[in-house]
């Protein structure tokens, strides 16, 4: 406790020095040196340096490293992964299970859970039974999918993919809290996200759309066509009570607003129920899991569906079933608002919180001149000479997340035990999949830099660092011209024992 407070107090005096290092510096900026670019491109478009990012730099120099860095980081599938991870992720149950057998884990617990109840364990009350009898199911798929997430981040050398695969995780987000998407949140990143960063939007959208954890955390499998019954046939008594009774309207908002033509875009409440109406019938077939099935979840039921003429947009579109849902797709995948909100809210994450217009103007473009084509949206931002200005240079905040990967990296730590670390991003703000609501986790630095949070940080960095067994000249070295020469200088006067958390909780460090 003692080395936290001196910690914090030393940590309020880099940030001090960093002030007036920032003061020194007014005036016409200069551009980015080439240390300063390979350190931007790792914090930027990866989970900043490792020991051996910083070796790989010192041998063959940091203009020439950052060509073959960037050159690898957009043909993720030639870059070799390492065996540890490779093994790590061969073990894990969840990325080898079914839709339908993950969903059928599922339903295990809740069937638990009932028994559970009709028990009534001595000492526990019944809710409390079940609440266990679920999460004892649910819980290791759920801690699997967190180990994958965070062994990528840190061992993986297609760091361009991990960012950006959180990025439009979070653009797409679902809560692993909401009944089943706990069991099925890692086959939605596997294969609903992570395949698609680099590819086409429309194809991501459509793999969301589609997907049963979205299909769930957002409602879209109980929409159905007003006045709907389901077949009596094989239903328990009670089974009336809990079937869909109508529209719902939740996807189809968050489609339009989150996910691609932003708040602004020009769409009316009417729009959003017609939209809706497109989409009925996008449900799901759990008899998969019920007789021990596998595959994919996704059903359209035309009974279900709305089959009706609808006015969305401005557009008559006739009753076709699927299809109507399929163009709703296409047409707000192409849409200029789309292009637009997209544009913006890739710049604000990984440029500035307040981005230059002129780089929101070039990402659309790009986007609509490609047809939505990721890799070159991306190829874009990379290429803007606003990504690479000296305004940008540690201009954005890390995230919980970003800290914690960060802080793994530079120190070389191996991933023993993922769940105290997944702990310590609970208790900062930010727990892995623990977004409840649609626009997931804020990127701007106004949702993360507050006194609690800071303080959270110093912990973390303190602990870390007597973890880690690495001097502060070896740390130094990793993070090389993202740390300032005034953090430099203070940090020489303190003790040599507190140094390395100091250089973690240091404002250089949190800055990316």
């Amino acid at each position: 406790m003692k080395n936290r407070r001196y910690v914090i107090s030393s940590a309020a005096a880099l940030a001090g020095a960093a002030m007036l290092a920032r003061r020194s510096h007014a005036g016409a900026p200069a551009p980015l040196s080439a240390e300063e670019r390979a350190m931007h491109a790792l914090n930027r478009l990866g989970y900043g340096p490792s020991p051996a990012d910083a070796a790989a730099i010192a041998e063959h120099g940091a203009a020439r490293w950052l060509d073959r860095f960037l050159a690898g980081q957009f043909e993720p599938r030639r870059l070799p992964q390492p065996a540890a991870l490779t093994q790590r992720l061969a073990g894990l149950e969840v990325l080898a299970l079914s839709q339908a057998e993950l969903f059928g884990r599922y339903r295990e617990a809740v069937k638990a859970a009932r028994e559970a109840r009709r028990e009534k364990v001595q000492g526990m009350a019944p809710e409390a039974d079940a609440l266990n009898a679920v999460r004892d199911k649910v819980r290791p798929l759920v801690a699997q999918a967190a180990t994958a997430r965070i062994a990528r981040g840190l061992q993986s050398p297609a760091q361009l993919e991990e960012v950006l695969t959180e990025f439009w995780f979070n653009h797409f987000n679902v809560f692993v809290g909401k009944g089943p998407v706990g069991v099925l949140v890692a086959d939605y990143e596997q294969r609903a996200i992570r395949p698609h960063v680099l590819g086409r939007f429309r194809d991501m959208l459509g793999a969301t759309a589609r997907h049963p954890a979205m299909l769930l955390y957002l409602d879209n499998a109980q929409s159905v066509v007003a006045g709907f019954e389901p077949p009596r046939r094989g239903r328990r008594p009670e089974a009336k009570a809990r079937s869909p009774r109508g529209l719902n309207e939740n996807y189809a908002r968050e489609l339009m607003e989150l996910h691609t033509l932003g708040v602004d875009g020009g769409y009316t409440q009417r729009d959003v129920t017609e939209l809706a109406r497109m989409l009925t019938g996008w449900g799901l077939d759990t008899r998969k899991a019920l007789f021990g099935g596998r595959g994919d979840l996704f059903q359209f039921d035309p009974r279900r569906h709305d089959a009706g003429s609808k006015t969305w947009l401005g557009e008559t579109v006739r009753g076709s079933g699927q299809a109507e849902g399929e163009h709703a797709l296409d047409v707000l995948a192409a849409h200029p608002a789309t292009a637009r909100h997209l544009a913006f809210k890739f710049a604000q994450a990984f440029v500035a919180d307040d981005p230059p217009a002129s780089l929101v103007q070039k990402l659309a473009d790009a986007f609509r001149a490609s047809g939505g084509d990721l890799r070159e949206f991306t190829r874009t931002l990379v290429g803007a000479d606003e990504f690479w200005s000296r305004e940008a240079y540690q201009a954005k905040f890390k995230t919980p997340w970003q800290y914690l990967l960060s802080s793994l990296r530079a120190l070389d730590l191996p991933l023993n035990d993922p769940q105290p670390l997944l702990a310590a991003l609970a208790q900062a703000g930010q727990p892995l999949y623990g977004a409840q609501t649609p626009d997931g986790y804020k990127t701007v630095a106004a949702a993360w830099r507050n006194p609690e949070a800071l303080t959270q940080r110093v912990q973390l960095a303190t602990t870390l660092g007597q973890r880690s067994g690495v001097s502060v000249d070896q740390l130094s070295t990793t993070l090389g011209a993202s740390v300032s020469e005034p953090t430099r200088r203070t940090l020489a006067a303190e003790p040599a024992g507190q140094q390395v958390a100091l250089l973690l909780a240091s404002p250089d460090f949190m800055k990316r």
